[in-house]
């Protein structure tokens, strides 16, 4: 499964998903994860409502990690089979608690 999480520097999971510069994209299969790619969307801070973008940039993941979402974007990822996870942090311990979270759930 491929898991997006939103970062406005590259180690930290410090962003909403509305206005996420960047996403770093990480494959997950079961046990492990490894960062795959790093995206960047073109967000106008000066605009409102640009989840259509952000959407776009993690339309093929399975999981989006974000300091948080807006309804209507919670409900585009609903929409588009995207599981919202709001967390934030380091990169690294993040994923961990995801991937602690996914065991002990699949357990």
């Amino acid at each position: 499964m491929k898991i997006a999480l939103a970062s406005s520097d590259g180690e930290n999971v410090d962003s909403h998903f509305g206005k996420a510069s960047r996403f770093i994209i990480y494959e997950f299969d079961g046990e492990k994860a490894e960062m795959v790619d790093e995206r960047k969307v073109n967000i106008d801070p000066a605009e409102k409502h640009q989840w259509m973008k952000t959407l776009d940039a993690v339309r093929d993941c399975d999981i989006v990690i974000a300091v948080q979402a807006g309804l209507k974007a919670k409900f585009g990822l609903e929409e588009a089979s995207i599981r919202f996870v709001s967390d934030e942090g380091p990169i690294d311990d993040v994923i961990r608690r995801y991937i602690k979270h996914y065991k002990f759930m699949k357990s």
